[in-house]
Protein backbone atom coordinates (compact mmCIF):
# COMPACT_ATOMS: atom_id res chain seq x y z
CA UNK A 1 0.00 0.00 0.00
CA UNK A 2 1.52 3.30 -1.08
CA UNK A 3 1.10 6.16 1.35
CA UNK A 4 0.29 9.61 0.00
CA UNK A 5 3.44 11.13 1.40
CA UNK A 6 2.34 14.67 0.59
CA UNK A 7 -0.38 14.32 3.21
CA UNK A 8 2.04 13.07 5.87
CA UNK A 9 5.40 14.81 5.68
CA UNK A 10 7.50 17.49 4.21
CA UNK A 11 11.06 16.19 4.09
CA UNK A 12 12.43 19.60 5.05
CA UNK A 13 9.64 21.83 6.40
CA UNK A 14 9.11 25.22 4.86
CA UNK A 15 9.64 27.85 7.52
CA UNK A 16 9.35 31.62 7.71
CA UNK A 17 12.52 33.65 7.97
CA UNK A 18 14.20 32.84 11.24
CA UNK A 19 14.62 35.60 13.81
CA UNK A 20 18.19 36.60 14.56
CA UNK A 21 20.11 35.13 17.48
CA UNK A 22 19.84 38.50 19.21
CA UNK A 23 16.05 38.45 18.81
CA UNK A 24 15.88 34.88 20.14
CA UNK A 25 17.93 35.80 23.20
CA UNK A 26 15.72 38.83 23.79
CA UNK A 27 12.67 36.56 23.73
CA UNK A 28 14.22 34.38 26.44
CA UNK A 29 14.90 37.48 28.54
CA UNK A 30 11.26 38.46 28.16
CA UNK A 31 10.08 35.05 29.36
CA UNK A 32 12.41 35.14 32.35
CA UNK A 33 10.99 38.52 33.30
CA UNK A 34 7.44 37.29 32.74
CA UNK A 35 8.13 34.33 35.07
CA UNK A 36 8.92 36.86 37.79
CA UNK A 37 12.71 36.89 37.91
CA UNK A 38 15.35 39.41 36.91
CA UNK A 39 17.18 38.44 33.68
CA UNK A 40 20.00 40.82 34.67
CA UNK A 41 20.89 39.13 37.94
CA UNK A 42 24.18 37.24 37.98
CA UNK A 43 22.76 33.72 37.84
CA UNK A 44 20.56 34.49 34.83
CA UNK A 45 22.75 36.85 32.87
CA UNK A 46 24.07 34.14 30.53
CA UNK A 47 20.85 32.12 30.43
CA UNK A 48 19.40 33.56 27.19
CA UNK A 49 22.58 32.66 25.27
CA UNK A 50 22.64 29.17 26.80
CA UNK A 51 18.95 28.58 26.01
CA UNK A 52 19.43 29.57 22.37
CA UNK A 53 22.41 27.23 22.06
CA UNK A 54 20.32 24.42 23.58
CA UNK A 55 17.50 25.10 21.13
CA UNK A 56 19.96 24.78 18.25
CA UNK A 57 20.60 21.24 19.46
CA UNK A 58 16.99 20.41 20.35
CA UNK A 59 15.67 21.43 16.93
CA UNK A 60 18.47 20.65 14.52
CA UNK A 61 16.10 18.31 12.69
CA UNK A 62 14.72 21.29 10.79
CA UNK A 63 18.05 21.46 8.94
CA UNK A 64 18.04 17.78 7.99
CA UNK A 65 16.31 16.14 5.04
CA UNK A 66 15.20 12.59 5.95
CA UNK A 67 15.12 11.65 2.26
CA UNK A 68 18.83 12.42 1.99
CA UNK A 69 19.55 10.32 5.09
CA UNK A 70 18.03 7.26 3.42
CA UNK A 71 19.33 8.01 -0.07
CA UNK A 72 22.33 5.67 0.00
CA UNK A 73 20.96 2.14 -0.28
CA UNK A 74 22.43 -1.26 -1.10
CA UNK A 75 20.98 -3.58 -3.72
CA UNK A 76 23.36 -6.53 -3.27
CA UNK A 77 21.27 -8.29 -0.64
CA UNK A 78 21.67 -11.88 -1.79
CA UNK A 79 17.96 -12.43 -2.09
CA UNK A 80 17.32 -11.55 1.56
CA UNK A 81 13.62 -10.78 2.01
CA UNK A 82 13.01 -11.29 5.73
CA UNK A 83 12.35 -8.59 8.28
CA UNK A 84 15.01 -5.97 8.99
CA UNK A 85 14.48 -4.40 12.40
CA UNK A 86 16.10 -1.85 14.66
CA UNK A 87 14.53 -1.58 18.10
CA UNK A 88 14.91 0.51 21.24
CA UNK A 89 16.08 3.63 19.39
CA UNK A 90 16.08 6.19 22.19
CA UNK A 91 15.01 9.70 21.25
CA UNK A 92 14.26 13.06 22.82
CA UNK A 93 11.76 15.38 21.23
CA UNK A 94 9.56 18.31 22.27
CA UNK A 95 5.79 18.62 22.30
CA UNK A 96 4.59 21.31 19.90
CA UNK A 97 1.75 22.26 22.25
CA UNK A 98 3.75 23.06 25.41
CA UNK A 99 7.42 22.87 24.28
CA UNK A 100 8.04 20.21 26.93
CA UNK A 101 10.15 17.07 26.43
CA UNK A 102 8.93 13.81 24.92
CA UNK A 103 11.35 11.02 25.82
CA UNK A 104 10.98 7.52 24.48
CA UNK A 105 12.10 4.83 22.10
CA UNK A 106 11.21 3.85 18.57
CA UNK A 107 11.09 0.40 16.98
CA UNK A 108 11.38 0.20 13.18
CA UNK A 109 11.10 -2.75 10.81
CA UNK A 110 10.75 -3.18 7.06
CA UNK A 111 10.47 -6.01 4.58
CA UNK A 112 13.07 -5.32 1.87
CA UNK A 113 12.19 -5.69 -1.77
CA UNK A 114 15.26 -4.77 -3.82
CA UNK A 115 17.30 -2.65 -1.46
CA UNK A 116 18.35 -2.16 2.14
CA UNK A 117 19.81 0.78 4.03
CA UNK A 118 22.55 0.96 6.66
CA UNK A 119 21.06 0.48 10.11
CA UNK A 120 22.62 3.69 11.44
CA UNK A 121 20.51 5.56 8.88
CA UNK A 122 17.32 4.33 10.59
CA UNK A 123 18.51 5.80 13.88
CA UNK A 124 19.42 9.06 12.13
CA UNK A 125 15.97 9.14 10.54
CA UNK A 126 14.36 8.98 13.97
CA UNK A 127 16.60 11.81 15.14
CA UNK A 128 15.76 13.98 12.13
CA UNK A 129 12.08 13.89 13.02
CA UNK A 130 12.52 13.89 16.80
CA UNK A 131 14.60 17.06 16.72
CA UNK A 132 11.58 19.13 15.71
CA UNK A 133 8.45 20.31 17.46
CA UNK A 134 6.30 17.21 17.35
CA UNK A 135 3.27 15.22 18.31
CA UNK A 136 3.95 11.52 18.64
CA UNK A 137 1.26 10.43 16.19
CA UNK A 138 2.69 12.59 13.40
CA UNK A 139 6.27 11.54 14.09
CA UNK A 140 5.27 7.86 13.85
CA UNK A 141 3.60 8.42 10.49
CA UNK A 142 6.50 10.53 9.18
CA UNK A 143 9.12 7.88 9.90
CA UNK A 144 7.06 5.15 8.24
CA UNK A 145 6.27 7.29 5.19
CA UNK A 146 9.92 8.25 4.65
CA UNK A 147 11.05 4.61 4.71
CA UNK A 148 8.26 3.56 2.36
CA UNK A 149 8.93 6.42 -0.04
CA UNK A 150 12.69 5.93 -0.36
CA UNK A 151 13.22 2.18 0.09
CA UNK A 152 9.91 1.06 -1.46
CA UNK A 153 9.87 -2.10 0.69
CA UNK A 154 7.15 -4.74 0.91
CA UNK A 155 6.13 -3.42 4.30
CA UNK A 156 7.02 -0.95 7.06
CA UNK A 157 6.28 -1.06 10.78
CA UNK A 158 6.95 1.70 13.30
CA UNK A 159 6.04 1.63 16.99
CA UNK A 160 6.92 4.48 19.34
CA UNK A 161 6.66 4.37 23.14
CA UNK A 162 7.20 7.65 24.97
CA UNK A 163 6.57 9.65 28.12
CA UNK A 164 5.27 13.18 27.68
CA UNK A 165 6.26 15.76 30.27
CA UNK A 166 3.31 17.89 29.24
CA UNK A 167 1.16 15.39 31.19
CA UNK A 168 3.67 14.23 33.81
CA UNK A 169 4.95 17.60 35.09
CA UNK A 170 1.84 19.74 34.49
CA UNK A 171 -1.86 19.36 33.79
CA UNK A 172 -3.07 15.97 35.02
CA UNK A 173 0.32 15.12 36.64
CA UNK A 174 0.40 11.41 35.79
CA UNK A 175 4.04 10.24 35.99
CA UNK A 176 4.83 6.74 34.79
CA UNK A 177 2.38 6.97 31.89
CA UNK A 178 3.56 5.80 28.47
CA UNK A 179 1.95 6.62 25.15
CA UNK A 180 2.22 4.00 22.38
CA UNK A 181 1.62 4.74 18.69
CA UNK A 182 2.02 2.49 15.67
CA UNK A 183 2.06 2.73 11.90
CA UNK A 184 1.82 -0.46 9.82
CA UNK A 185 2.13 -0.39 6.03
CA UNK A 186 2.20 -3.07 3.34
CA UNK A 187 2.85 -6.58 4.62
CA UNK A 188 2.75 -5.50 8.26
CA UNK A 189 -0.75 -4.16 7.74
CA UNK A 190 -2.20 -7.01 5.68
CA UNK A 191 -0.45 -10.03 7.24
CA UNK A 192 -1.29 -10.62 10.90
CA UNK A 193 1.47 -13.22 11.27
CA UNK A 194 4.12 -10.74 10.15
CA UNK A 195 2.70 -8.08 12.43
CA UNK A 196 2.64 -10.47 15.41
CA UNK A 197 6.24 -11.47 14.73
CA UNK A 198 7.31 -7.83 14.78
CA UNK A 199 5.43 -7.06 18.00
CA UNK A 200 6.84 -10.15 19.69
CA UNK A 201 10.39 -9.17 18.67
CA UNK A 202 10.07 -5.71 20.21
CA UNK A 203 8.86 -7.28 23.44
CA UNK A 204 5.14 -6.53 23.30
CA UNK A 205 3.64 -10.03 22.85
CA UNK A 206 0.48 -8.94 24.65
CA UNK A 207 -0.14 -5.99 22.38
CA UNK A 208 -1.15 -7.78 19.18
CA UNK A 209 -4.25 -5.65 18.96
CA UNK A 210 -2.40 -2.46 18.16
CA UNK A 211 -4.41 -0.70 15.46
CA UNK A 212 -3.57 -1.55 11.84
CA UNK A 213 -2.70 2.08 11.34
Amino acid sequence: MKTDRSNVIEAKPRAPKRPSRMEAEAAVRTLIGWAGDDPDREGLRGTPERVVRAWEEFFRGYDEDPTDILARTFEEIGGYDEMVMLKDIRFESHCEHHLLPIIGKAHIAYLPDKRVVGISKLARLVEAYAKRLQIQEKMTAQIAAAIEDVLQPKGVAVVIEAAHQCMTTRGVHKPGTTMVTSRMLGGFRTDQKTRREFLAMIGTPGNHHLPNS
